[in-house]
């Protein structure tokens, strides 16, 4: 599964050139794949030795000083579970994991446990989340 039928390509590609020009960067290359469980599952496994599914893994590709390269890996299934959660549409969460991988791209990180969302990170994630969404309509 690479995307999902209801994957909203062209707002998932504003999402990540968003998450970029909020950090002021104009040259970057970052790709944006959305993954099943068993891909993004694999993906955890071999590099982060975490063997189960998740929602988002971001790898930062460039160096300090060169142009931003990298890759953001979303995982489509743990996303439509996690939407469903949280009463959610998919679109919107597929927006906000898109985001947050790009934010891992350009370096920034987050603490683990429950305090991740009230993290500087978490906040910038939220509010262009909603600024995409709200130009979005």
């Amino acid at each position: 599964m690479n995307a999902p039928e209801e994957a909203p390509t062209e707002l998932l590609e504003r999402a990540v050139r968003h998450a970029l020009a909020s950090a002021g960067v104009t040259e970057a290359e970052v790709s944006l794949t959305l993954l099943d469980d068993a891909g993004i599952r694999e993906l955890n496994r071999r590099y982060l030795e975490r063997d189960r599914p998740t929602d988002v893994i971001a790898f930062t590709l460039s160096a300090p000083g060169e142009p931003v390269l990298g890759d953001v890996y979303v995982g489509a299934e743990q996303a439509a579970r996690q939407a469903a959660d949280a009463g959610l549409p998919l679109t919107e969460e597929l927006v906000r994991l898109a985001v947050h991988g790009t934010l891992h791209v350009l370096g920034h990180d987050h603490p683990e446990g429950p305090e991740r969302l009230e993290s500087p990170m978490f906040r910038l994630q939220e509010s262009l989340v909603a600024e995409l969404l709200d130009a979005d309509g």
